[in-house]
C-alpha cells in the first residue's frame, strides 16, 4: 500500500540543513513540536498512554502561547501538531490559537476525536491546517463507546463531523489532508474492514491502521501483551478498499517491531545506542512544561523548562536542556525506551549519519 504521507516512515532527511547545523555541532531549534492545548479530555480511552497525566483541567494561556509562537516561528520551528494529553478543542480559543499559528510561519496539524469539531470550527480553522487525523477506533457506536468511554451518540458525532470537514474542503478547494487513525485492538478487530469502508466512502485521504505500544508511565496496561501476528491478515484484505483518492495505511512493519518487542524486551530491535532526535523536536504539556521526550512527561530530567517563566529562546539555549541532553547522551539506556518509540525511525537515520558504514563513497 502506497504511504504518500510517509506516516509509518520520517522526513528529516528534506531539511538537510537543519541536520548539517546539527553534525557540526551548531545550536539548532526544532523543526517539529507537539503541544497540548487542553489537559482535560471528553473521552477515557481504555488504551489512553497519557492517563497518568490525570485529564487536568488545565488549558494554555492564549496570549502567553501566541507571544512564544511568533517567538518559535521566528526561530525557525516549521511546525506544530496540536494533541497530546487532552482533547484540544476543549481550548475556547482553539480555532484562535491555529489561525495564530500558521499566521506565525508555522505549518499546523491536528489530531482529536473529532467530537467537538463543530461546522464553525471547521469554518474558521481548515484553510490553516495541513493535516487533522481523527481517532476512531472502532466501526460501530457500541464498539466506539466501549473504547472510547466518552458520551452515548459521541460515535456518530464524530464521523457526521469527518464527513462535514471533508465536504466542506472540497467545496473550498482547500488542501488539507484529513485522515482517520483506528489503533488495532482485540475489541475492534471485527470492526476495521466497517471503518475503512465509511471512511472511503464519506471521503477522507487515509486510514491509518496501527498498533498498540504501551507507554513505560502509563497507568493502564491492558494491552501490553497484545501480538498483531494473528491480526496481519487484514492488511490483504484492506488494500481491495484503496483507490487513487484513499488509501488504507495498515503498519505492519510497526506491529512485527512491537510483537519482537513484546517477545524479547531487552533487544527491543534497536539501531542505535543513544537517542539522536532531541534536538529536532520537543513537547509543550497543558502546563507550559516544555519536554524533551513526551515518554518522559514527569520525569524532571527531561524538562527543559517553562513558557510562562521563560522565552522559549532561553529555554531552549537554557542550562536545563543542556543539563538534559548530557543526561540522554551519558546515561539514558535507549533499551528502558518506549517500543515504537516515534522517533525510532529518525534515530536511526540519524545513527547511521554519525556511525556511517565502510565504503560510502561507493554510492
Amino acid at each position: 500500500m502506497t504511504d504518500k504521507y510517509r506516516i509509518d516512515d520520517h522526513k528529516l532527511m528534506f531539511h538537510p540543513g537543519r541536520i548539517d547545523n546539527w553534525i557540526n555541532g551548531r545550536m539548532i531549534y526544532p523543526i517539529y513540536m507537539e503541544l497540548s492545548p487542553s489537559g482535560a479530555c471528553n473521552h477515557r480511552c481504555t488504551f489512553c498512554g497519557l492517563d497518568f497525566m490525570g485529564y487536568k483541567k488545565r488549558i494554555l494561556d492564549t496570549e502567553i502561547l501566541k507571544t512564544r509562537l511568533i517567538e518559535m516561528g521566528a526561530l525557525g520551528v516549521k511546525s506544530i501538531m496540536y494533541g497530546g494529553e487532552g482533547e484540544p478543542f476543549l481550548h475556547q480559543h482553539m480555532s484562535e490559537i491555529i489561525t495564530y499559528t500558521k499566521t506565525s510561519s508555522i505549518d499546523v496539524a491536528v489530531t482529536t476525536n473529532g467530537v467537538l469539531m463543530s461546522e464553525e470550527i471547521v469554518h474558521k480553522t481548515l484553510s490553516n491546517i495541513e493535516w487533522i487525523k481523527f481517532s476512531v477506533n472502532a466501526g460501530s457506536k457500541e464498539t466506539y463507546s466501549n473504547i472510547h468511554r466518552g458520551k452515548p451518540g459521541d460515535f456518530d458525532k464524530a464521523i457526521n463531523n469527518i464527513a462535514y470537514a471533508v465536504s466542506y474542503r472540497n467545496l473550498n478547494n482547500l488542501t488539507c489532508a484529513i485522515g482517520i487513525q483506528m489503533l488495532l485492538l482485540p475489541e475492534n478487530e471485527g470492526e476495521v474492514l466497517n471503518l475503512a469502508n465509511i471512511a472511503r466512502d464519506i471521503g477522507v485521504n487515509y486510514l491509518v491502521i496501527k498498533p498498540y505500544s504501551q507507554h513505560t508511565a502509563s497507568i493502564t496496561h491492558k494491552y501490553s501483551g497484545i501480538s498483531y501476528e494473528r491480526y496481519l491478515y487484514l492488511a490483504e484484505q484492506l488494500v481491495s478498499l484503496n483507490t487513487d483518492k484513499f488509501n488504507v495505511i495498515f503498519r505492519t512493519e510497526t506491529m512485527k517491531i512491537w510483537d519482537k518487542g513484546v517477545s524479547d524486551p531487552i533487544k527491543k530491535d534497536r539501531r542505535y545506542d543513544k537517542c539522536l532526535s532531541n534536538p529536532f523536536w520537543s513537547y509543550i504539556d497543558s502546563g507550559g512544561n516544555v519536554w524533551g521526550c513526551s515518554v518522559y512527561l514527569g520525569d524532571e530530567r527531561f524538562n527543559y523548562g517553562n513558557i510562562y517563566e521563560n522565552t522559549f529562546k532561553e529555554i531552549w539555549e537554557g542550562s536545563k536542556r543542556r543539563e538534559s541532553l548530557r543526561f540522554v547522551e551519558t546515561q539514558l539506556d535507549v533499551k528502558d525506551c518506549r517500543v515504537n518509540c516515534r522517533m525510532d525511525k529518525i534515530n536511526s537515520f540519524l545513527w547511521e549519519l554519525k556511525n556511517p558504514p565502510d565504503h560510502i563513497n561507493f554510492i
